[in-house]
């Protein structure tokens, strides 16, 4: 028993040697405050419809960026033709051109006419008036 006295007298006097530690002051309890039910549950329905939206509106421009591709294409190629074709045409009249130029031709075209051919040729010079070369009339 002596020894359950001792450790009695040892708290004791532990405990009258350090006081007790003072209560913690206790905080203020927050205020109730009264809340509005929980909304509902946001519907998808508008952010479906949204991205819809937005990929429809992304393939209709691809669908007419290609049509218009392929109207200017198909524009471009009849052009090419077009341009083929008018190349070759001024190709035909400058070779019939010069095949209607050449000396013999012109020959031929004016005697048609009536044109006959010159018996000598001349050259007035203007700085004196004279005449040089071996002018003659032309005989018909």
């Amino acid at each position: 028993m002596s020894a359950l006295r001792q450790t009695d007298d040892v708290r004791a006097s532990t405990a009258r040697a350090y006081p007790a530690p003072a209560a913690p002051a206790r905080a203020p309890r927050p205020r109730l405050k009264v809340v509005r039910a929980p909304g509902l549950a946001r519907s998808r329905v508008p952010f479906v419809l949204t991205c819809i939206a937005i990929l429809g509106g992304a393939l209709l421009s691809a669908l007419l960026l290609n049509t218009s591709m392929a109207s200017i294409a198909f524009e471009r190629y009849e052009l090419s033709n077009d341009m083929g074709r008018l190349e070759q045409d001024r190709k035909d009249l400058v070779a019939e051109l010069d095949q209607r130029s050449s000396p013999d031709r012109l020959a031929a075209a004016a005697r048609e006419l009536g044109m006959v051919e010159a018996n000598g040729t001349g050259w007035l010079r203007l700085a004196d008036g004279s005449v040089q070369g071996s002018p003659a009339p032309a005989g018909g």
